[in-house]
């Protein structure tokens, strides 16, 4: 009782910039440090060829709809239980955690068999040629066998960070981290297996999480996972679906936008364009990820205050989270605008990369500040329990606008029209974003 008492006065009588700061340094480092694994894999990969980059970029839409699915049971889930906590329903807060893993695990097992069952028409359908076929298969199979791994520590993760408790999350990312980008160089060159070194660093890394992340749910004030308090009925279906549904929008609509991104850039620029299109999205979830660990730092804030009545507290912050991201976003921005050419070369040095990556990280440098406002406007809507708002606004920049364009620009641009297609739908999402904000915000008063 006495630690569920101190969290409640931790999370709602802190100051609010204050509570934010010290919740978002482990989130922004989880990020980070995921961020700079992703890349890794794009970076060792780089140094076996043009054809081994595009494979990986391919099958980095796969590794975004098993992220989808993670983030649905884990967005879902936390959001739930940590308006519950915040209302002081214990009980309920507890079946939702064990419930919302359950699911986890199931969709990750059903994923991992059927994705490697039909593994050959998927790679087509990525939009593999035959150049670049083997190694899209022999990289995809491996990354579906850790799916259960990869879905079951977003959840966790997911959840620790609602229940205000971002450090235990901070560490179980860190540690799958370390293991991933040290078993990298090891397993691709050291053992020779080339890109399924690759996967395999990164399957192993997913485990190690997985298994940290389970030890640490179940020390200090964090509520514990146990099989009696999963209960698979209507009720907690519905609540997952309500906070999960924008997660999922996002994550599985980004999954169909780098599909239709490769597919198109393939066909105008063949395996370079695959190439350089997956080092700029590298990039730029490098850069975003520190964004979304910020806006992390917010959610709990968000859902715990909303959740027991302190909606100026939620306010407070979304200015707060806003105006900081737009800055740093702004900073990173003119980086990348200045240094294109250097950066894509970081990763794989032919020349057709550079200039189709250094074009499209330069188009997207320009539209980066309005991420702040569109990232954190999507989470808090959805950390609100607006899942109507939160999924019109978390499909906006992937999907609304980007399917679209994507269909659009490159038949009236040719290469340059692939290019630009995130700048431009990150400009109508920021669109949208803003009286989305506006008319919650308001209500709020």
């Amino acid at each position: 009782m006495k630690a569920t008492t101190n969290r409640y006065e931790y999370l709602t009588k802190t100051p609010v910039p204050q509570l934010i700061c010290r919740l978002s340094v482990p989130t922004i480092i989880s990020m980070l440090v995921t961020g700079i694994y992703n890349a890794a894999d794009t970076f060792f990969v780089g140094r076996i060829s043009t054809q081994a980059t595009a494979a990986v970029g391919l099958v980095f839409s796969v590794m975004a709809i098993i992220q989808a699915l993670g983030f649905f049971a884990g967005h879902g889930s936390g959001n739930y239980l940590s308006r519950m906590l915040g209302a002081g329903k214990n009980e309920e807060a507890n079946n939702m955690a064990a419930t919302g893993f359950a699911i986890s695990l199931i969709m990750g097992l059903a994923a991992a068999v059927l994705g490697n069952l039909f593994a050959v028409p998927v790679a087509y359908a990525l939009g593999a040629t035959e150049t670049t076929l083997h190694d899209t298969i022999t990289y995809m199979r491996i990354i579906l066998a850790g799916a259960p791994f990869m879905m079951g520590q977003f959840v966790i993760n997911n959840q620790l960070r609602f229940q205000g408790n971002a450090m235990y999350a901070m560490v179980g990312l860190m540690a799958g981290a370390i293991i991933n980008i040290g078993l990298d160089p090891l397993l691709m060159f050291g053992l020779r297996m080339g890109v399924a070194g690759a996967a395999a660093a990164t399957v192993s890394g997913q485990i190690i999480s997985f298994t940290v992340l389970l030890i640490g749910s179940r020390m200090g004030d964090n509520i514990r996972l146990k099989i009696r308090n999963v209960h698979l009925n209507r009720h907690y279906f519905k609540e997952i679906l309500n906070g999960g549904a924008p997660s999922l929008f996002r994550q599985g609509l980004a999954a169909a936008a780098t599909l239709l991104l490769n597919r198109a850039a393939g066909e105008l620029g063949g395996d370079a364009a695959i190439a350089g299109m997956s080092v700029v999205t590298r990039v730029l979830m490098l850069l975003s990820s520190a964004l979304i660990g910020f806006g992390q730092g917010y959610q709990p804030v968000c859902s715990f205050n909303y959740g027991a009545g302190l909606k100026k507290r939620v306010r407070e912050g979304y200015f707060f989270v806003v105006k900081y991201g737009t800055i740093f976003l702004i900073g990173a921005g003119l980086i990348c605008f200045t240094f294109a050419p250097s950066i894509i070369s970081i990763f794989r040095k032919d020349p057709d990369v550079i200039a189709v990556g250094a074009a499209a990280l330069r188009a997207q440098a320009v539209t980066l500040p309005l991420l702040a406002t569109i990232v954190m406007t999507n989470m808090m809507l959805q950390s609100t329990g607006k899942g109507f708002k939160a999924s019109i606004a978390s499909a906006s920049r992937s999907g609304i606008f980007f399917v679209p364009l994507i269909l659009i620009l490159p038949r009236l641009f040719g290469l340059f029209g692939v290019e630009i297609t995130q700048a431009c739908a990150d400009v109508l999402s920021f669109l949208l974003a803003v009286p989305l904000a506006a008319s919650e915000l308001k209500s709020m008063k």
